[in-house]
């Protein structure tokens, strides 16, 4: 089914965020035609034309789509060319979807077989469910059927993405072992033929998990062994993060409707600020380390989403691009998510740390520190 989303006058409405095989259409084209490489069974790329599509070839007009080390992507190719799944952990906000999103793109040419694990999921959401109109009127059929991500995936020979795979049940994660050892999805309520799907060749499983939620339903031993892990670090250097941020920035903001571009400086002192709290910045004694982190996740991810909220609130209530104060007021939504404490840490770290800088818009910040909600 389609669905068609109009706006005033019937007009379609633009999609907020195309997946990556539309975004980057033009590249992914380029890359097949230039492609002489050998492909993995499957593969509608080779290994390298896909790890340029990920880290990006200036050289051909390929841009770097992901802010990492390029020897995960390359060790992430090679799982998937093989019969092990693929599992990125690491904190939130690592850019683990984008990651499994790209590679699901270079791959397969569709990043959009998902399924988003939560306390909800379902078996039937991963592998198939029933058109119970038709199944009542016709009985169980392919006409009835509704194929799922992953019988989708294994029928056509693509990759799956499972994201945030620990928050589902243990049940609904251990649907997967059959699945990715015998590579086949038994269907008994069909006969014949249509009773068993066989995975093709390009199928394969991309899960991501937060290591934040360790413990909330940690994988079975035996599903474990059917992935190869990888861990996604926060990115180490400022000015590959800074130029991220902007970058991503620079686009929302234009799919906001807001004219100015981000203020180069304002996103400096956010970025700086997000990397300090990471690391401790703020402690009682006004040391860092470690000591007085907060407990909310300080991610590049949330420092996107920061910084589009800082753009939004200064075009659409002042007319100008977002400042210095803007980044006060909306950084109390991002420190206060999980634990009240966390504001005080905002405040000793405004109060502690800010201060002591010189720049025009670290003392903006600082004096704008009265912004912080009680």
């Amino acid at each position: 089914m389609t669905v068609r989303n109009h706006g005033p006058g019937g007009v379609a409405a633009p999609v907020q965020r195309p997946p990556a095989e539309e975004r980057y259409a033009e590249e992914l084209s380029a890359l097949r035609a230039d492609d002489r490489d050998p492909r993995p069974p499957g593969w509608e790329l080779s290994l390298r034309a896909a790890r340029r599509f990920v880290v990006g070839d200036p050289q051909r007009g390929i841009s770097r789509k992901f802010v990492g080390n390029p020897s995960l992507v390359d060790r992430a190719l090679v799982t998937l060319a093989t019969s092990r799944g693929l599992m990125l952990v690491g904190e939130p906000g690592t850019a683990k979807s984008l990651l499994s999103e790209l590679i699901a793109a270079a791959v397969s040419g569709d990043s959009t077989l998902t399924v988003q694990g939560g306390a909800a999921t379902t078996e039937d959401q991963i592998k198939y469910g029933w058109n119970y109109a038709l199944l009542v009127a016709e009985g169980p059929s392919t006409r009835s059927l509704v194929p799922a991500p992953m019988l989708r995936g294994m029928a056509e020979g693509r990759l799956v993405r499972f994201e945030e795979i620990t928050r589902c049940p243990l049940e609904v994660q251990d649907s997967l072992l059959s699945l990715l050892s015998e590579r086949v999805v038994a269907i008994p309520e069909l006969t014949g033929p249509d009773g068993m799907v066989f995975a093709r060749q390009g199928f394969n499983v991309i899960a991501t998990a937060n290591t934040r939620d360790r413990g909330v339903n940690e994988m079975s031993a035996a599903l474990k062994r059917r992935f190869n892990f990888e861990t996604v670090f926060p990115i180490p250097d400022l000015d590959a993060e800074l130029a991220l941020v902007e970058a991503e920035v620079t686009t929302l903001l234009r799919r906001s409707g807001v004219e100015p571009p981000p203020d180069r400086e304002v996103l400096e002192v956010l970025v700086g600020t997000f990397r300090e709290l990471r690391a401790g910045a703020g402690a009682k004694d006004g040391s860092t380390g470690g000591t007085d982190r907060p407990t909310a996740v300080m991610s590049t991810a949330e420092a996107v989403s920061v910084a589009h909220a800082v753009g939004v609130r200064g075009w659409f209530l002042r007319g100008e691009a977002g400042s210095a104060a803007d980044v006060v007021a909306c950084l109390a939504g991002t420190a206060a998510k999980d634990s009240p404490e966390d504001l005080a840490r905002l405040r000793r770290y405004l109060e502690q740390q800010v201060h002591r800088r010189r720049s025009p818009q670290w003392q903006a910040l600082y004096d704008a520190r009265h912004l912080l909600a009680d």
